[in-house]
C-alpha cells in the first residue's frame, strides 16, 4: 500500500472524527431528541468509514486529496459557525 494513501486516510480520520461530534451536537441543538442525534452520528460515521476504506483502496490521488480538503474545510466551517 502506498504511503500517501495511509497519510491521507489518517488526515481524513483526524478531521472526520471531530466532524462526527460536531454533526451530533448540531443535531442535538436542532431536535433535542437522543434518537435523532444517534442516527445523525451513525450516518456520519458510516459515511466517514466508507470514504476512508475507498481512500485506502481505490480512489485516485486527486480525488483522495480533494476529499481530505473538503472534510477539513467542512470541519473548520462548522467549528467557526458554532
Amino acid at each position: 500500500m502506498e504511503t500517501w494513501r495511509i497519510v491521507a486516510t489518517v488526515l481524513l480520520a483526524a478531521a472526520g472524527l471531530p466532524l462526527v461530534l460536531v454533526v451530533m451536537a448540531k443535531a442535538r441543538d436542532r431536535v433535542n431528541n437522543s434518537g435523532q442525534v444517534a442516527i445523525a452520528g451513525a450516518v456520519t460515521l458510516t459515511v466517514l468509514v466508507v470514504v476512508a476504506v475507498l481512500t485506502l483502496t481505490v480512489l485516485p490521488a486527486a480525488v483522495t486529496w480533494v476529499l481530505v480538503a473538503v472534510v477539513a474545510a467542512a470541519l473548520g466551517v462548522l467549528m467557526l459557525a458554532s
